[in-house]
Parts: C-alpha cells; sequence; structure tokens
C-alpha cells in the first residue's frame, strides 16, 4: 500500500510541475486533463502526507525515549506515542478508502434510457413510473432533468423515454439502475385482481464529452422528419425531427422534443456520443478478467436486477439480497438507501481486490 501511495505522491509532484509548463498552460485539453487528474488524487496525497508526518512524529518520540537520560523529557515523549500510535490503524483504512479505484464517469452527466419491456401497456405504465421515481430523485439532489425523447403509450407511462440528469456526480448515484426492473401488481386495467409481472428496461449511460469519442461528420448521415405526438398525431409540420445514423456502428439516434432542428441535433448527438462510448467501454470491459465483475452486476440491461413488488409494498435488490418494505417511499424517489448499500458492496470488492 505505501508502494502505491509514493507512486500516486510522485505523480502528483509530476502534475504540479507540468500545470507550470507553458506548453501546457496553452493547450486547454491538457490543462483541461493534467488539472483534473491532480485534483482527483490530491485528497489521497494530503492524507498519505499527514499519514508520513504521523510515523516521524512516532519515530521522533520512539528516538527520544531510547537516547533521552533526563526523566521528565522521556515522560513526555511516553505521554505523545500513546496519544500518537492509536490514530495509526484509523488512517491507514481511511487511506486504503481513498485508494479505492474512483469510476472515471463518477462526476459526469447521465443519459437515461426507460423502455416498456414484458407485459405491453403495464410495462409502458410501469416505465412513467420509473421515470417519475428518477425524476424526484434528482429533484431532491438539485439536480436538472431534460427530455430528449419520448414515446408516449396510450394508456400513460412510456413506450420509450430519453432523458438527460445534468449534475455533478449523477453517473455516481444512477450507474447502478442499469439493467432489467420487474413489477408485480394488479393493473387498474385487470377487473378480475390477478397480479401481473411486467419488465422494463433502464439503461444508464455517463455523458462523453467530444475530446473522448472521436466522431467524423462524414461517418454520420443526418435525416429530417416532422414530429408526431402519441398514436402518430402529428405535431407540427416543419421538418424539425433529427435522426442521426453512425455509419460505421450502426448506432440511430433521433430526437424530436425541442422546435428547433439545430437543439434536436444537439441533444440527438450528445446521446449518440454516449452510446458510442459505452460501446467502446463495454470492449475493454471484455477484457477484464470475468472472475473480477462485481457482485453488483456486469451491467447488461437484459439482468434482471430489481423487483417491485406492490401488494407487499416490498422492493427487493437481486444483486445484493437486499429487501427493503418501503416500496411506497422508494417510488417517491427515495432511493438513498439502495443506492448507499449497492455502493458500499463495490467498495468492499474493490477492497478485496487492492488487498489481492
Amino acid at each position: 500500500m505505501l508502494e502505491k501511495l509514493q507512486h500516486i505522491e510522485d505523480r502528483y509532484n509530476q502534475l504540479t510541475d507540468l500545470l507550470m509548463d507553458p506548453e501546457v498552460i496553452n493547450d486547454s485539453n491538457k490543462l483541461r486533463k493534467y488539472s483534473k487528474e491532480q485534483a482527483d488524487i490530491q485528497p489521497i496525497v494530503e492524507k498519505y502526507r499527514e499519514y508520513k508526518d504521523l510515523q516521524q512524529q512516532i519515530a521522533d518520540a520512539k528516538t527520544m525515549i531510547s537516547e533521552e537520560s533526563d526523566k521528565d523529557v522521556i515522560d513526555m515523549a511516553k505521554e505523545e506515542l500513546e496519544e500518537l500510535e492509536p490514530q495509526v490503524e484509523p488512517m491507514e483504512e481511511e487511506l486504503k478508502f481513498l485508494l479505492i479505484p474512483k469510476d472515471p464517469n463518477d462526476d459526469k452527466n447521465v443519459i437515461m434510457e426507460i423502455r416498456g419491456a414484458a407485459g405491453g401497456d403495464e410495462a409502458a405504465l410501469f416505465a412513467g413510473d420509473l421515470y417519475r421515481l428518477y425524476s424526484r430523485y434528482a429533484e431532491s439532489q438539485g439536480w436538472r432533468i431534460e427530455v430528449i425523447e419520448s414515446h408516449e403509450a396510450e394508456v400513460g407511462g412510456f413506450k420509450e423515454i430519453i432523458f438527460m440528469i445534468n449534475g455533478t456526480g449523477a453517473f455516481s448515484r444512477f450507474k447502478f439502475e442499469n439493467g432489467a426492473h420487474r413489477v408485480q401488481r394488479v393493473p387498474d386495467t385487470e377487473s378480475g385482481g390477478r397480479i401481473h409481472t411486467s419488465t422494463s428496461t433502464v439503461a444508464v449511460l455517463p455523458e462523453a464529452e467530444e475530446v473522448e469519442v472521436n466522431i467524423q461528420d462524414n461517418d454520420i448521415r443526418v435525416d429530417t422528419f416532422t414530429s408526431s405526438g402519441p398514436g402518430g398525431q402529428s405535431v407540427n409540420t416543419t421538418m424539425s425531427a433529427v435522426r442521426l445514423t453512425h455509419e460505421p456502428t450502426g448506432v440511430v439516434v433521433s430526437c424530436q422534443d425541442e422546435k428547433s432542428q439545430i437543439k434536436n441535433k444537439e441533444k440527438a448527438m450528445k446521446v449518440l456520443r454516449a452510446r458510442i462510448y459505452e460501446m467502446e467501454q463495454a470492449k475493454a470491459q471484455e477484457e477484464y478478467d470475468e472472475n473480477r465483475k462485481s457482485a453488483v452486476g456486469t451491467g447488461d440491461r437484459s439482468e434482471r436486477i430489481r423487483t417491485y413488488n406492490y401488494p407487499q409494498n416490498r422492493v427487493t435488490d437481486h444483486r445484493i439480497n437486499l429487501t427493503i418494505n418501503k416500496l411506497d417511499q422508494v417510488m417517491e424517489g427515495k432511493i438513498d438507501e439502495i443506492i448507499d448499500s449497492l455502493l458500499i458492496q463495490e467498495q468492499t470488492e474493490k477492497l478485496e481486490e487492492l488487498g489481492e
């Protein structure tokens, strides 16, 4: 651990020199990259320096005890040692947690895609409920929600809705929502009172910056068309809706929520960039040792991650076997208890990996 900490401090010092280099100062991309890297490791370096100072004080006190002949000085050194030594273990534990690799996407904005899956109308209604849940949670965090594309179902809810959550740290809280969400309840349309099971899928993508994804303009086909609402009725007669096709990957994104073609294209580009970024990350993940995949899930959106049981007011996260009887509160956006439990599980596994 100490070797890793020293390596990080050496890198911090190197970054300090780089940030004073005129070549870096005049290159906005490098300046931003190095500044962020230094800011990310600064808490580790500060705590490591505090730890080294503590160890030095302990060593000095021990030297004083072994070399001094004055009883008062020795007694004073022993008292100092009794005060300092109990601080070592808690500080080492804190350093271990600080060494846990941070997800580089954690601070980013989020693009979420919710789709009704198995269950027909009930799946679309549940997709609407999930959108409301996430909107409430985002609002409680002071984050801004921006709808990019939506297709409402005739009965209510959504066949599909794509939206962006703008706020520092949004991805760190929403990333665990990736997967299939199952609901068990009696639909409003069910006269016999039978419980139905339906699913909606959620995809969580970190917003990718232009410098992170190389998309060439000549690789994108742009099509424009008129917007349409629920049931296919025309919303306007102008060609404001935009469809982008990234020909090398076949990724297609459309946006029609804005009346301006330019704004729709900007929103569609954000989703396109995020999807291609996700594809590149997925390729890298395939190279990761299968035995080290997190128990909180592979991130595959086909994986059933959670069940919402309305008759018993119960929600169960299957990845960590967490069950809480607060479904009514969860559906109002109070999901911190679930997210915090998933974060603890993730940190525990990363700590175990560090110790290997």
